[in-house]
């Protein structure tokens, strides 16, 4: 039995995951902001599977939180096998998170750095750590730039390259981690699930949704992917890679600068350095 981290797993591909490693006898963790949502998926996985299921509280939005669940964590486990980086959000507006970051950057990378960061060293204990980390073909429009991380730093918003600008900065801290890597028992690897059909597209309005839902697939086909990743042999000798659902695993020349990566990976170790 295997011990596995999933960060917004009570809807969508993470719920889909979460419910192919219990149907396989695994312990699958459920991380997720909401706890009423949480004990839902909770009944609805110990319904259909040998697995055992737990939950624990996470909200990606506040670092203190981030630090404080992953210190629960750290006491409670001796290993996690699997962390699958999943949660995300997309939003049109100009938000802010609780540590005053624009909510993209804050709640699709830096929470997700953060907790990664912190729970490093429970996966190290593992036989055959893995992490894995959902990110976007979107990365191809993105770009870094710290000095936009907070919220009050923006003058003008646009939603579609905050959301872009995040899932380029979680495939270099994929990139970046599995440098550093090298030679210990752990892997990082990350994914485009392809256009699914999923909850992140709910703050679109309805007619757009509607057509957009014409070209998206099952939560179970990305479900099926990141099982792959997390045990298969192909992908235990594969380290700092990219797959892709529907379109060619793209990588963007940025998303393959190693200077950036590390740039970007010293930069937010000062940001949450507090809460490590």
């Amino acid at each position: 039995m295997k011990t596995i981290l999933i960060t917004g797993a009570n809807t969508g591909i993470g719920l889909a995951t979460a419910e192919t490693f219990v149907k396989d006898g695994h312990h699958v963790i459920l991380a997720c902001r909401n706890p009423d949502k949480a004990s839902q998926a909770k009944k609805q996985l110990d319904a259909i599977g040998t697995g055992k299921v737990d939950t624990v509280t996470l909200d990606l939005n506040d670092l203190a939180q981030i630090a404080q669940t992953a210190d629960t964590l750290i006491s409670q486990f001796e290993k996690i096998d699997v962390l699958v980086n999943n949660a995300g959000m997309m939003t049109p507006q100009l938000e802010s998170t609780a540590d005053g970051f624009e909510k993209q950057i804050g709640v699709n990378y830096i929470g997700p750095f953060l907790l990664t960061m912190k729970l490093l060293p429970l996966i190290k204990k593992a036989e055959q750590g893995r992490i894995i980390h959902l990110a976007s073909m979107m990365h191809l429009l993105g770009q870094i730039d710290v000095g936009q991380f907070k919220a009050d730093q923006i003058k003008k918003y646009n939603g579609v390259r905050s959301y872009a600008n995040s899932k380029l900065a979680n495939l270099l801290f994929s990139n970046t981690l599995a440098q550093q890597l090298q030679g210990s028992s752990v892997t990082s690897n990350a994914l485009h699930p392809g256009g699914v059909d999923s909850e992140i597209y709910r703050e679109l309005p309805k007619y757009q949704y509607n057509a957009l839902k014409l070209f998206l697939i099952p939560t179970s086909k990305p479900a099926e992917l990141i099982k792959k990743m997390a045990f298969t042999t192909e992908w235990s000798q594969r380290n700092g890679d990219y797959a892709s659902l529907q379109t060619p695993a793209l990588k963007s020349r940025k998303a393959k600068d190693r200077e950036l990566g590390q740039y970007l990976f010293d930069q937010t170790i000062q940001l949450v350095h507090q809460y490590l």
